[in-house]
């Protein structure tokens, strides 16, 4: 039996995929049949496409594919009385409960997991500690589990009681750090129960990358962080603080078990069997493999015309046009650090349609710190997918999981009084799904595609500004200042309309200064 568990899917696991290009390396020229070996090595995208079937066949049973590809038209059925539309893809489709923990593996990012107890949250933890091939026991005895009296020296490290005895100064002490911060994977069991000071630690870990007692530091290796809760609204013993929650990179929900699948639990009942604990070593990658397959996911191209989407999307959360006078200032983000409630602010807002602009739907915008997380997990699908570049299906799919907890909807936007919408309140990765369509339908809609004027003036100023004469500058600020105008008649301030005019404003201060330099230069 631990045999037909052992078993990993053979090879292609996804047909007609070609393996990512390798940068040049000149020990490929000395490469002879005899050093090459007799059987190719399996590429380091396709062996991480069997770690994810090798687990979702045999390790967790999650059967809900729930990130969806199509490759032609599929099927759709609806049900009940509500008409609940149940989807059958016509492409690969994936459980995004295993599929994102494995992503974040090969990009060395942070995953909450989170659901109810025994769903699955830490024994898919576990599975990832083994993938980067150290023994079940160390992964085990390296977890750390989040409990009230758990102090930052339980976590981190003990000084050597002798030194402190006989220590006249800090720097005298040494301190037995512990062992669990050298690994390429980091596991944190229920981290809403770890103590507000304990927390702070941790983030220092986390977002810094190292750790700090009596004055001594342990510089931590880049890692893949699992951390669990109960519940995805940071309650628990311990309030989470909300620097450590925005460190977090991606949040995946454990779903219910299906009971259609219990005769496969009572097989494991029965062999005592489980999973962690029959690993194949054909799925385990070795320090040098993780470091090439991120290097390797790094270098997937995200192409303009996706990335424009994500700006258009990007865009619609931040303009709060009563937050201040300076236009600059007309933010999200001014009112939350005023402490003024965003959504009062946003009730007040006149002229544009509620229902229609979807920066109302939030309280907050997007940070650099998320978008960078977006285009990793992109990246990082359409790496695994085997595609040569960054697909628009790509980046609606790592989309919900990665705003799960950065966008946060404002619940009393007239939006979620729509019948259509309203399970948008508690589903929030439906909502995000949809607040990406309906931009991807706007982007469309406005031709951005074909009609960018602004996209234009950038990609002007990209080229550069050697041999541009004082005629030519000119020119160009009269062409911003024309398309402002033109937007201050007619054009209701939309979050994408407020970006694009500060856009404009720094064109226009860069070919002032450069006008300027002319004029002294002559």
């Amino acid at each position: 039996m631990n045999q037909t568990y052992r078993h990993v899917s053979q090879s292609p696991t996804l047909p007609g995929t070609a393996p990512p290009q390798d940068e040049f390396d000149v020990a490929a020229l000395y490469e002879t049949p005899l050093s090459l070996g007799s059987a190719p090595a399996v590429s380091l995208d396709e062996k991480l496409r069997k770690a994810y079937f090798w687990i979702v066949n045999h390790a967790i049973i999650s059967p809900h594919y729930d990130l969806e590809f199509a490759e032609g038209p599929g099927a759709s059925y609806h049900l009940g009385d509500s008409k609940a539309r149940l989807s059958l893809p016509s492409g690969q489709s994936y459980s995004s409960f295993v599929l994102v923990p494995l992503l974040t593996f090969a990009t060395r990012r942070r995953c909450l997991l989170v659901g109810g107890p025994g769903r699955g949250k830490t024994a898919s933890a576990i599975l990832m500690g083994m993938l980067a091939g150290y023994p079940l026991r160390d992964v085990r005895r390296a977890m750390q589990h989040g409990h009230p009296q758990l102090t930052i020296s339980d976590m981190l490290g003990t000084p050597l009681p002798g030194d402190l005895i006989k220590a006249e100064r800090l720097a005298d002490i040494d301190v037995a750090w512990r062992t669990w911060l050298g690994m390429r994977v980091k596991i944190v069991d229920e981290y809403n129960r770890i103590p507000t000071r304990t927390q702070s630690a941790l983030l220092t870990l986390m977002s810094d990358g190292y750790a700090e007692v009596f004055d001594q530091i342990y510089e931590s290796a880049d890692s893949a962080w699992y951390l669990t809760a109960n519940d995805d609204s940071g309650g628990g013993t311990y309030q989470v603080i909300e620097a450590l929650k925005d460190r977090i990179d991606v949040v995946v929900h454990a779903l219910a078990f299906n009971s259609r699948f219990l005769g496969e639990l009572q097989e494991r009942v029965e062999q005592r069997l489980r999973p962690e604990e029959v690993v194949p070593p054909e799925i385990v990658f070795t320090e040098a493999e993780h470091d090439r397959m991120h290097a390797e996911i790094l270098r997937v191209p995200l192409p303009k015309e996706v990335r424009r989407r994500l700006e258009f999307f990007a865009a619609q959360f931040e303009l709060l046009e009563p937050a201040g006078e300076q236009f600059e200032y007309r933010t999200k983000d001014t009112a939350n650090l005023a402490g003024v409630d965003v959504h009062l602010l946003s009730a007040s807002e006149t002229g544009r349609d509620r229902l229609a602009d979807l920066g109302a739907q939030t309280l907050t915008g997007l940070s650099v710190r998320s978008l960078q997380s977006v285009l990793t997990y992109a990246k990082a699908l359409a790496y695994f997918r085997g595609r040569p570049e960054v697909g628009l299906d790509d980046l609606a799919s790592v989309l919900p999981f990665v705003l799960h907890d950065k966008l946060k909807p404002n619940d009393q936007s007239p939006s979620f009084d729509e019948p259509g919408q309203r399970p948008y309140r508690t589903d929030r990765v439906s909502w995000i799904r949809s607040l990406f369509e309906r931009a991807c339908a706007e982007y469309d809609r406005l031709d951005l595609d074909v009609h960018d004027p602004v996209g234009d003036l950038l990609a002007e100023f990209e080229l550069g500004l050697d041999d541009v004469g004082e005629t030519e500058v000119e020119r160009r600020l009269g062409r911003i200042e024309s398309l402002l105008a033109e937007w201050s008649r007619d054009r209701k301030l939309y979050g994408h309309v407020y970006d694009d005019a500060l856009a404009l404003k720094y064109l226009h201060q860069r070919y002032v200064n450069y006008r300027s330099w002319l004029r002294w230069k002559k």
